[in-house]
């Protein structure tokens, strides 16, 4: 499907102004969002002339209209055997051809041969943000909240779970400079390696630390034993990172053996209750309840979150549940800390746009809450605050 002018995206209900705003939108995510990743540079600034294809974000739910929903679904059609010419530009497909003049002709190739299948995956999927990364924050995290808490048996809820990879946080190993820990290392077991910002080391969680029970909750969870749905997950990673698609594949594979509970909910917190409500209160079973989200309150307009937000301080109160909550540097949840200089990994730009970890436990009156850390949001660094 070659570039078309403006009036053909108005007949299809994208209007000149919306049009603009969109070709913007794919622009600034080619110079910001990925600008290491070559090939997505390409077809964003490819795709921004190409009003047709971009109209067809409009049939997504409206806070997933966004550059990487059309990307994942180009890289589901490449995955799945269909991308003709472009899968020679995907590495993630054994691809090596550097990007060049040809990706152009390829590109819309596929804009018109797979266009039915396309515009499907757009109106029905969703970008799922499956990194274990962060896993290397949320581990010795984890072992803060027992630290502070001397409650070493935790029940973990991860809210907005996706395919629930986050929930075998304790089946990674994880190497943050010179220190490791999590889970030995073995071939089949991820290795998550973390940069520790001026050398600060990560809280060490105790030998005792065990999560008893554990789930997810999630507007659409992903089932990783379904082949579709688990390719539809490695669309969602970047073409060019091949480490990041085997830690995956293999933290996919510990998650479907275990098959821990997901639960499909649209009531949010109520839900959250309702798993609380399973959990031992006392006695020998019982375990503190952590309840964490990273990244999915991002997708949450402003009376939504504002409603979430004081929805959970008070579970925190009346329940006793831990909050541990990693999100973007727009969401401030107490009284931050000047990030401070970076070192000669991090710069000080991008500690200031880190991602927060903010942990909320039960206090006198009133919830309280701390910042744990600052880190990248894949979990490549993290700088703990002391």
């Amino acid at each position: 499907m070659p570039a078309t002018d403006p009036t053909s995206a108005r007949a299809e209900g994208l209007g000149t102004d919306r049009l603009g705003r969109r070709r913007q939108q794919f622009e600034r995510f080619a110079r910001t969002e990925c600008a290491h990743e070559p090939v997505y540079v390409a077809l964003c600034q490819l795709l921004a002339h190409r009003p047709d294809a971009l109209a067809w974000l409009d049939a997504a739910e409206p806070m997933q209209q966004r550059p990487n929903l059309l990307l994942a679904a180009l890289h589901d059609r490449v995955l799945a055997g269909a991308g003709g010419a472009l899968a020679a530009y995907f590495p993630s497909a054994g691809g090596e051809r550097p990007v060049d003049a040809g990706v152009a002709a390829a590109l819309d190739e596929l804009l018109d041969q797979q266009q039915g299948a396309l515009q499907s995956a757009i109106a029905h999927n969703a970008t799922q943000t499956n990194e274990i990364g962060r896993c290397a924050v949320l581990w010795p995290a984890l072992g803060e909240i027992a630290r502070i808490t001397r409650r070493a048996r935790l029940a973990l809820l991860d809210f907005g779970c996706s395919a629930g990879l986050n929930l075998g946080v304790d089946g990674y190993t994880y190497r943050h400079g010179a220190v490791s820990m999590g889970a030995a290392a073995g071939p089949d077991v991820p290795l998550v390696t973390c940069h520790p910002v001026d050398g600060i080391p990560p809280p060490s969680p105790g030998d005792d630390l065990h999560i008893a029970f554990r789930a997810g909750l999630d507007l659409n969870p992903v089932d990783v034993r379904d082949p579709a749905a688990r390719r539809w997950l490695r669309a969602c990673l970047w073409p060019h990172d091949l480490a990041r698609a085997q830690r995956f594949d293999q933290a996919a594979a510990i998650v479907a053996h275990h098959d821990w509970p997901l639960m499909r909910s649209t009531e949010g917190v109520d839900a959250i209750e309702r798993w609380l409500d399973t959990l031992p209160a006392t006695g020998a079973g019982a375990a503190l309840p952590v309840v964490f989200n990273s990244w999915v309150l991002a997708y949450f307009d402003a009376d939504a979150l504002a409603t979430h937000v004081a929805q959970m301080r008070g579970l925190v109160q009346r329940r006793g549940v831990a909050w541990l909550s990693a999100e973007g540097p727009g969401l401030q949840l107490g009284s931050p800390r000047a990030p401070g200089p970076g070192d000669a990994a991090v710069s000080a730009a991008e500690l200031a746009n880190g991602t927060l970890w903010w942990l909320s436990l039960t206090g006198d009156g009133t919830p309280q809450t701390r910042l744990l850390a600052r880190s990248h949001a894949h979990g490549r660094w993290v700088k703990w605050v002391a």
